[in-house]
């Protein structure tokens, strides 16, 4: 993989990141800015969190905005922003260099 190439993959990432975020945020009206979530942040627990009502409302959100179907063993996903742009956009992992996915 070129230099170029991992710059290309490096902001894909960061702009479905940024997408995941500025979604979380408006659909689940959190009084924060989307740039304040990490992208390893977790998302329940000491994370932001997030409840089981709130999964429901991103699984439909989530496939409205990238056409990606969740199922319940999906849930490993929302462990980060960063692990839910892998499932919605796996080209970032395919692109990946081996062992950083």
């Amino acid at each position: 993989m070129t230099l170029d190439e991992l710059r290309a993959t490096a902001a894909a990432r960061h702009d479905t990141c940024a997408q995941i975020k500025k979604m979380i945020v408006s659909r689940l009206d959190l009084p924060i800015e989307p740039a304040w979530i990490t992208d390893d942040q977790p998302l329940f627990g000491r994370g932001l969190e997030l409840d089981s009502l709130d999964v429901l409302e991103l699984y439909v959100a989530i496939e409205a905005e990238f056409g990606v179907a969740l199922y319940d063993s999906d849930m490993s996903v929302f462990g980060s922003v960063s692990r839910l742009a892998d499932h919605v956009n796996p080209a970032l992992v395919e692109q990946a260099p081996a062992g950083s996915a």
